[in-house]
């Protein structure tokens, strides 16, 4: 049973990769973890730990409101927010409809600006909280057919540097949290999906091509764990005065050094020659 006063928290996208791995960890740290996701049956292994699953599609506006509610009745709030939820839409612009875009900035852009303006005025009256807003190495460079996914993590990026401005003066900290590459189900799920959508089209060899090196990319034991992304959230709360961004995990440093100073021509070369 969950009790006021104790330091809660409350992880979206808990039921698999990362979420999981940072609800296990706030966990260790002596949270009272909220994990929420469409899939309930997903999270039983983090019950057991202690945590309160949640069913939440972030997309849908009553299981947000649901939650918040059980939540501010259970506990008053959340100390920390952790908006994880999200996944990867790849696929040429020209064949992906707009409902599909929409719904890709739904899930990882407005679900959590949903969740953070329902939990913060809980934040505003203790004068403290902390909202930790996953977004991507991809939230600062671009990849070859990622348009949506990269539009809604960069649009997360600049929403979180705002939003991190407007709440200081109540205490209230925002962190980013940029991971590169991860083991988690991302690439089989885009590549699968954008191989499915791209069938037949114009750009289907070009799809082929970056399908191939997602492969190459994810999966194999070849990215970090998860719990590096766990380990940088900790670190983030326990800190006094905690970074404004973590950028963790294979490839993250060393993408957006190269994005930094390198020209776009550059760059955009460098991005192509991964299809080749």
């Amino acid at each position: 049973m969950f009790i006021r006063g104790k330091k809660t928290a409350l992880v979206t996208g808990a039921s698999s990769g990362m979420g999981k791995d940072i609800a296990k960890k706030l966990i260790k740290d002596g949270f009272q973890v909220y994990v929420a996701a469409r899939g309930v049956e997903k999270m039983t292994d983090l019950s057991a730990l202690g945590a309160r699953p949640l069913r939440l599609d972030v997309s849908k506006e009553g299981e947000i409101k649901t939650a918040v509610d059980t939540i501010l009745a259970e506990t008053g709030g959340v100390d920390v927010l952790v908006n994880n939820a999200g996944f990867g839409l790849y696929g040429p612009v020209e064949d992906i409809a707009l409902d599909e875009a929409r719904y890709q900035f739904e899930v990882n852009l407005f679900g959590a600006a949903r969740l953070t303006q329902l939990l913060l005025p809980s934040m505003r009256a203790k004068r403290a909280g902390t909202i930790v807003n996953v977004t991507s190495m991809g939230g600062k460079i671009y990849s070859v057919l990622g348009a949506w996914y990269h539009a809604t993590k960069h649009a997360l990026e600049g929403w979180s540097d705002c939003l991190r401005l407007e709440v200081a003066q109540f205490g209230i900290r925002v962190v980013i949290i940029e991971p590169g590459v991860i083991e988690t189900g991302f690439g089989d799920i885009a590549s699968n999906n954008l191989l499915k959508r791209s069938a037949g089209s114009p750009y289907a060899g070009l799809a082929q091509k970056v399908a191939n090196s997602i492969a190459n990319t994810y999966g194999h034991g070849t990215g970090s764990p998860g719990t590096v992304v766990a380990n940088a959230v900790s670190r983030a709360l326990k800190a006094k005065k905690p970074k404004t961004r973590y950028a963790v995990g294979k490839y993250a440093k060393m993408l957006l050094g190269m994005r930094k100073w390198l020209s776009d021509r550059a760059f955009d070369g460098i991005i192509m020659s991964q299809t080749k």
